[in-house]
């Protein structure tokens, strides 16, 4: 009997190695890059502090947090990533403001906020632009978006180190289904405050409320607004199933997002160290985002598990609604320009 019970611990065991096994399998591949070779500085220490508005579970923050160990290992330390989720830096629009003056700081940012400075790079942000990542990365192949990337640091101090994060489809978040852009009117849809957000929000039938991601969940339980509209990385990471009822699967946004630093601050780096946090963001861009798409459907499920509804759309209403946000914007002629150099 001893022999027996012995044969099914150890076969215990393995099933619960191989388990563990095929979990590690699972979360290496977004964040398993090698270091690549070791970068030569000038024998100053730096450090980069990395601002986000995401929570310190969303994938982001862990891609950052490998950039970190990337980067201090192949500068022998002199090189230092920290990173600061859930806005504890301060707005995005408050650290944009300090990057701009020169301290040592990346913000996540998206083209709408871009936009502020340089108004065509906006169109990347306005509902319905693209349709999928894919989409989105060939835009970056194209003379317009060379020509923003080269009016942000010229004409106004900011150096993109990468525009690659994919964070997912962004889709209506609400406690009344949403089927056609009609069941949107009078709710009050939290999203960032940059026009082309607004301007898309308001042309599929809600009214935009612009506030800080971290405030939408008590905003939403005084009734300050109906709902949001996000990706499920974010949703999930602040919890949004316990205060809203339905996912309205809109995807309106293909969100993409990326780092911004401060050219005055970028400057002051040997170029080495340029070329290293340039590759090592872009790098990690692209692991972080195929994790992101992967990760999508298992955070919804794991929403509805939570008593969340999902709501399938009329998405051919929703995208002919959306362009008005382009005519009021100024975008539809960008937009036919953008589409013939991209072959859509």
């Amino acid at each position: 009997m001893k022999n027996v019970k012995n044969v099914k611990n150890v076969k215990k065991i393995l099933v619960i190695l191989a388990v563990v096994s095929m979990l590690a399998l699972v979360a290496m591949p977004a964040f398993s890059a090698p270091a690549g070779e070791p970068v030569e500085g000038d024998g100053k220490e730096y450090t980069l502090r990395v601002s986000t508005q995401m929570a310190d579970s969303d994938p982001f923050c862990d891609g950052f947090r490998a950039i970190a160990e990337r980067v201090a290992e192949r500068t022998g330390g002199k090189f230092k990533v920290l990173v600061y989720p859930s806005a504890q830096l301060g707005s995005d629009e408050d650290v944009i403001e300090q990057a701009l003056q020169g301290v040592n700081v990346a913000v996540v940012t998206d083209a709408g906020r871009m936009a502020n400075y340089v108004k065509d790079i906006g169109i990347v942000g306005v509902a319905y632009f693209a349709d999928n990542y894919d989409e989105m990365m060939k835009v970056q192949d194209t003379a317009y978006w060379k020509e923003c990337l080269r009016k942000l640091a010229d004409e106004n101090g900011i150096r993109l180190l990468a525009f690659n994060w994919f964070a997912g489809a962004r889709h209506f978040l609400t406690n009344k289904p949403v089927k056609t852009p009609a069941d949107l009117k009078g709710l009050r849809i939290r999203t960032p405050g940059a026009p082309a957000w607004s301007e898309s929000i308001r042309a599929l039938g809600a009214t935009p409320i612009a506030m800080g991601w971290t405030e939408v969940y008590t905003a939403v339980q005084q009734k300050a607004i109906d709902g949001c509209e996000s990706q499920h990385s974010a949703n999930w990471g602040i919890r949004v199933f316990e205060v809203l009822k339905y996912i309205d699967k809109t995807g309106h946004f293909q969100l993409l997002n990326g780092l911004m630093v401060g050219e005055k601050w970028f400057r002051t780096l040997p170029e080495s160290y340029q070329k290293l946090i340039v590759e090592e963001f872009h790098k990690q861009g692209t692991l972080t985002s195929q994790l992101n798409i992967e990760l999508a459907d298992r955070y919804e499920t794991q929403m509805v598990e939570k008593g969340m509804e999902v709501v399938e759309v009329d998405v051919d209403a929703f995208k002919k609604a959306a362009d008005a946000a382009y005519d009021v914007l100024g975008f539809a002629g960008l937009r036919k320009q953008i589409y013939t150099e991209i072959g859509k």
